[in-house]
């Protein structure tokens, strides 16, 4: 009875989507609906109004830099879930750049029963994944891969904080240009804004 509520729930979530202009593909539908009911997570815990991902907009570019983060965590998320299935799973980390159905799947796990249809559905729903990744988020995927370099700067070698105190000047040049060149910009859109609304006047 909970699955059904849960199963419920999400085609009533999903079916805003479609309303909103975008249509969910039935398959990839289908397949979460399935795998919602293996993963048998009680409804309380699903929908207590503290999800994932956040649902707060963010403004311009910034989105979709976001975007490209969720997508990201959704790729290394569906592989650790491959790999936490009970029998052998493909090794999908690392392999961003071929679809997850590359991977060989051993025989009689990728077909019937309830164990290769959740394997057939990870792997599913991770080629879409992948996919979307690669043909809409290539440019964001860069950035990200710049940002995550940062996280691994030595910061208590000394040569690098030489490094980075001698760099500083150019930095600190570039990002109070950025800065600025942002803030005329938006200075610019209220001028238009306001002349456009003088001239309707």
């Amino acid at each position: 009875m909970k699955v059904a509520r849960a199963v419920v729930c999400l085609s009533l979530w999903l079916a805003v989507y479609r309303v909103s202009g975008f249509h969910i593909p039935l398959k990839m539908n289908k397949t979460i609906q399935n795998l919602l009911q293996h993963y048998n997570v009680p409804p309380h815990q699903m929908f207590n109004g503290k999800p994932v991902f956040s649902k707060e907009r963010l403004p311009g570019s910034l989105e979709r830099v976001f975007m490209a983060g969720v997508l990201e965590t959704y790729d290394n998320l569906f592989s650790k879930m491959l790999r936490q299935l009970p029998t052998p799973s493909p090794q999908t980390a690392g392999n961003e750049d071929r679809p997850a159905s590359d991977v060989n799947v051993p025989q009689g796990l990728a077909g019937s029963g309830p164990g290769g249809d959740v394997r057939k559905g990870l792997v599913e729903l991770l080629d879409m994944i992948r996919n979307l990744r690669k043909y809409s988020y290539q440019d964001v995927e860069k950035l990200l891969e710049g940002l995550h370099s940062l996280r691994h700067i030595q910061l208590d070698n000394t040569v690098v904080q030489s490094k980075a105190l001698w760099e500083l000047t150019r930095v600190y040049t570039e990002a109070s240009t950025l800065s600025e060149k942002q803030m005329q910009r938006k200075r610019r859109r209220r001028q238009a804004r306001g002349s456009k609304a003088h001239q309707r006047a």
